[in-house]
């Protein structure tokens, strides 16, 4: 999983609205420092041998940088997002390179977030609500691509999207990570019924992004100053590298929310 990424850049990245907690127009991101922050994650992923592909961003679309808004891909299908009308303009240039890549794209009918409310996890898909994405999308997903859904409601606008909240691990031990407080009690009980590996992370480390992580099951690349979650990741033998997401934050979005991730397997068969 994640060995195939889509990216923008972060050229155009400002903060021209605001859309979540984290957004401020006062506080506006270093323009070479968010260059290079976002350079330095593609270099990660390139480094850990994963294949990233390239979306040039667009002049008026100053969060096109956050690639996982863009839509959740299985197979040979994508249901592209539905976001917020300050967002809108970023959708054709998504349909326009899916469609090129000879995806077939489904438009979404209500409100969804992308893959930062569809977190793929085997046949499952952690569908999260709440917030950005209108619960009506769960059959949707479960129609047009073949998951299991699993639905996830978050608590907080600190968690608007689920990428915020849980983080898809794998690994050897079959990881989950998660904030239990993000989530309300039923959505708690559907993943601890999972009976996989579950690992904690407290409302401190989950609001600095430590879960928008991107994981490939063997190198876990996550921001930097999360010290639990990144000791509890090698303590499962998983490679961890940490770097820095000051800039990007302050749109809201961290290392997961940058790549939307290609290699999706098709349903199973049999």
């Amino acid at each position: 999983m994640n060995r195939e990424l889509l990216m923008s850049d972060a050229t155009h990245f400002r903060v021209d609205y605001e859309i979540n907690p984290y957004m401020c127009t006062g506080v506006q991101p270093d323009p070479a420092a968010a260059v290079a922050e976002h350079a330095a994650i593609a270099a990660a992923h390139l480094a850990a041998g994963r294949k990233v592909e390239y979306l040039p961003s667009a002049p008026q679309c100053p969060d096109m940088v956050f690639t996982a808004n863009a839509a959740v891909v299985r197979g040979g299908r994508a249901v592209l997002g539905d976001p917020p009308a300050q967002r809108q303009a970023e959708l054709p240039y998504f349909r326009q390179w899916l469609t090129e890549q000879g995806y077939d794209v489904v438009a979404a009918p209500y409100p969804f977030s992308g893959q930062g409310d569809a977190l793929a996890f085997g046949d499952l898909l952690l569908a999260g609500y709440g917030y950005r994405t209108d619960r009506r999308m769960h059959p949707v997903l479960a129609a047009e691509l073949g998951y299991q859904v699993v639905p996830v409601r978050t608590v907080s606008p600190r968690w608007y999207d689920l990428d915020l909240a849980v983080a898809v691990v794998g690994g050897p031990t079959n990881t989950l990570a998660w904030c239990p407080a993000a989530l309300d009690p039923a959505s708690q009980g559907r993943l601890r019924d999972l009976a996989v590996d579950l690992i904690d992370v407290d409302v401190d480390e989950a609001a600095r992004f430590a879960l928008n992580l991107v994981s490939d099951g063997t190198t876990v690349t996550m921001t930097r100053g999360n010290p639990g979650l990144a000791s509890a990741l090698r303590e499962r033998g998983l490679q961890v590298v940490e770097l820095d997401t000051t800039e990007l934050a302050k749109g809201g979005g961290g290392i997961r929310c940058t790549a939307l991730t290609l290699d999706n397997p098709p349903a199973t068969t049999g």
